[in-house]
């Protein structure tokens, strides 16, 4: 099984809010997941889905702010063993190039 998922931590802050971002994303390496952090974003990966809500839990409350917002999307494909990136090569695939635009 391999759960994939996006995870969006938004704190309110005055000014950037990189410093808090990165608390967040530190917090996930206490768990069994594979990250990739996006401008917009985390995704996650795992074996489990109680993985994923216990990293994207201890995230949300790494974050300093008065004000959090989180978002959390889960893809738990039960009987398929892909990896995230299957997804992207998916599409790929069916591009016939890289599923980027570069500018």
């Amino acid at each position: 099984m391999t759960v994939t998922a996006f995870l969006a931590v938004s704190p309110t802050v005055d000014g950037s809010m990189a410093p808090e971002i990165a608390k967040a994303v530190e917090a996930l390496e206490q768990f069994d997941v594979s990250y990739e952090t996006t401008p917009m974003g985390t995704i996650l990966e795992a074996d489990d889905v109680s993985e994923i809500f216990a990293a994207a839990q201890a995230a949300h409350s790494a974050v300093d702010s008065d004000r959090v917002g989180t978002f959390l999307k889960i893809d738990d494909k039960r009987t398929v063993d892909d990896p995230a990136t299957a997804k992207v090569d998916a599409v790929e695939e069916h591009l016939g190039r890289e599923a980027s635009g570069q500018r």
